[in-house]
């Protein structure tokens, strides 16, 4: 059982050749089953992200008002900084989708629950470890130097805000195994449905610290601490009620299991890293340049516009999982059909949202933050175009990943976050905080888009 699990671990061009004629009854059927898998899964998707969606609304106006600007715009920082904090996992995650996909190709129950309980052994111990580096650290950093605060409120904030973002994440790495086991066995739907309850939790939380008139340290464990209790609940139903035969277990920890999640795990994590640099820096480099009140300025329409990825990441998100599954059973021209698909239909959509938020947004953040952000158009032209591009790369992203083709990612992501962070570092500089947008959309055009172009055909062999 171990060396199966070692065997769906290997590259995609080193598995067993078992390649499903696409005109039989059982290609058909998969293919159907696989659809509907799909359409359950971004329907409940679009439920969760309209849930988020809406309580984003209504939040952000009222914790803008709240903190006011410096305030807010170190909440923001400190979003950014969970985001680099994404890759503690080690990649392992992701590696776990991957690996459960492929698992689930091959009807082997066994081998998941191995896969399952290795990760959340493994991630429970890493959050421990990023607790302990909390413990040592958190007296030795000048936190409020990091985040640039002026105001003795936001500087007597920072430290106490930090730490409790961070035990928060630290509580959410294993419990993320829930998730990535739901999303890798094509049951997203599930995960989004908990989102919609983690949502509405956090909003209320938030909304009830507001009242209080809490510092900013209680009112980020009311936005992350929240979500952390649905998670809990998600993860008992889950593995406790309707799927009791791949609950982790101590016992149930294997080497080859590990090795399984690691192969593809390890270069997830640089992936995250670069990922992280190139796509996540903005508020960083924005709050050491020109100070943290500017990072509202670009955050507050950032979010707005994410809005169009975040729709279509509903459509092209359980791909990843299906094709891996696909490609597990042989069913690759599913695949290769499907990736040409999913990347026309999301750059379609992202450019026709596009054109219409671009001319509406200052009428649009009026109406949600009233004068408290003004964006300049040169900032939401940027905003606009690089949404295009990122929904053409995001689904390229999920075939890739569900290929386990991460290699070729990783060499173009590293080059990209060389160029973003120096062009952004310049642009911010010489044109404000619309630079850090141009920068992302040169980088990510040159050196990610243009190369999976020109070496597209070698890509898509992997799947004939």
């Amino acid at each position: 059982m171990d060396k199966q699990i070692e065997v769906g671990a290997q590259r995609l061009d080193e598995s067993p050749d078992g390649i499903i004629e696409e005109g039989s009854t059982e290609a058909r059927n998969r293919a159907a089953g696989r659809r509907r898998r799909i359409a359950r899964s971004a329907v409940a998707s679009a439920l969760a992200k309209v849930t988020s969606v809406g309580t984003a609304l209504i939040s952000v106006p009222l914790t803008l008002n709240y903190l006011g600007p410096e305030r807010f715009g170190m909440w923001m920082t400190m979003s950014s900084l969970v985001a680099f904090l994404s890759f503690a996992d080690f990649g392992l995650g992701n590696g776990l989708l991957s690996a459960v996909a492929a698992a689930n190709g091959r009807d082997d129950r066994a081998a998941i629950k191995k896969l399952v309980s290795s990760a959340y052994f493994v991630l429970s111990l890493i959050a421990v470890a990023i607790l302990c580096m909390l413990a040592v650290t958190y007296s030795l950093v000048p936190w409020y130097r990091l985040f640039n605060v002026q105001s003795d409120l936001a500087r007597g904030e920072v430290a106490p805000s930090v730490a409790t973002l961070i035990c928060c994440f630290a509580a959410a790495v294993p419990l993320g195994v829930v998730q990535r086991t739901q999303l890798g066995l094509q049951q997203g739907y599930m995960a989004s449905l908990w989102q919609c309850g983690s949502s509405i939790l956090g909003l209320g939380c938030v909304l009830f610290a507001i009242r209080q008139e809490a510092p900013l340290p209680i009112l980020i464990l009311a936005y992350v601490g929240g979500p952390l209790v649905v998670s809990v609940a998600n993860g008992l139903f889950f593995f406790g009620v309707l799927e009791r035969d791949i609950a982790p277990s101590y016992r149930s920890v294997t080497r080859a299991a590990l090795r399984a999640i690691g192969s593809t795990g390890l270069l997830f994590l640089t992936l995250q890293l670069v990922a992280a640099a190139t796509y996540m820096s903005d508020s960083i480099i924005i709050a050491q340049i020109l100070g943290a009140s500017a990072v509202t300025g670009y955050a507050v329409p950032e979010k707005l516009f994410s809005l169009i990825g975040s729709v279509l990441a509903m459509g092209v998100g359980p791909l990843w999982a299906a094709h891996g599954e696909a490609i597990a059973r042989g069913d690759r021209e599913w695949a290769l059909r499907t990736l040409k698909l999913s990347m026309s239909i999301a750059a379609a959509a992202a450019a026709i949202a596009a054109l219409i938020l671009v001319p509406t947004a200052p009428w649009l953040l009026k109406l949600w933050v009233g004068h408290a952000v003004s964006a300049p158009l040169f900032l939401l032209l940027g905003l606009g175009l690089w949404k295009v591009l990122e929904a053409a790369g995001l689904a390229l992203a999920m075939f890739l990943n569900g290929a386990r083709i991460v290699g070729f990612q990783v060499a173009v992501a590293v080059a990209t976050a060389v160029m973003a962070v120096t062009l952004k570092i310049v642009f911010v500089h010489e044109i404000g905080i619309a630079g850090s947008v141009w920068a992302t959309i040169v980088s990510y055009a040159a050196l990610t888009l243009l190369p999976c172009y020109v070496f597209r055909k070698r890509i898509l062999m992997v799947v004939k």
